[in-house]
């Protein structure tokens, strides 16, 4: 006998099951419980920099928290539910909330001192500069 492991997305599309899995998502006070989620990101390269780019909606920037640890650049920060006692009763939160961390491996040719973050439009963007004197072009010529 196998056993399979349980994947949301394939039940979602049923009303039933949908209520279901609403039921043992939600904390025993009516909300949602307390989760980690995985912001979105993208990155780029250019010749002089890379450019990390994380999806952070609703995320002030005073909540985000960029730190360098040896060769890793972590980002880490939380995203709370707004709760408001006027009347209002969510029937459906498709927002993620809760906690985040995304560390990435920076590369030996870069200019630690020199790196840059811009929170823009629920945007953080993080500009690392290449080091040009770490950078070692060599050429190798063809026999």
């Amino acid at each position: 006998m196998e056993i399979l492991k349980y994947n949301p997305e394939v039940y979602r599309s049923t009303s039933f099951n949908h209520l279901i899995d609403q039921f043992f998502n939600d904390d025993f006070s009516g909300g949602r419980m307390v989760k980690k989620f995985t912001p979105k990101v993208d990155i780029a390269e250019t010749d002089k920099s890379f450019e990390i780019q994380l999806q952070l909606p609703g995320i002030p920037k005073e909540q985000i928290d960029i730190a360098i640890e040896k060769n890793q650049i972590i980002v880490s920060g939380e995203r709370n539910i707004e709760k408001s006692d006027e009347g209002k009763k969510f029937n459906s939160i498709e927002s993620h909330f809760g906690t985040f961390s995304r560390s990435f491996t920076l590369p030996e040719d870069i200019n630690k001192d020199k790196i840059e973050a811009h929170h823009i439009h629920g945007i953080l963007t993080i500009d690392i500069p290449k080091d040009e004197k770490k950078m070692v072009k060599k050429s190798i010529a063809i026999n």
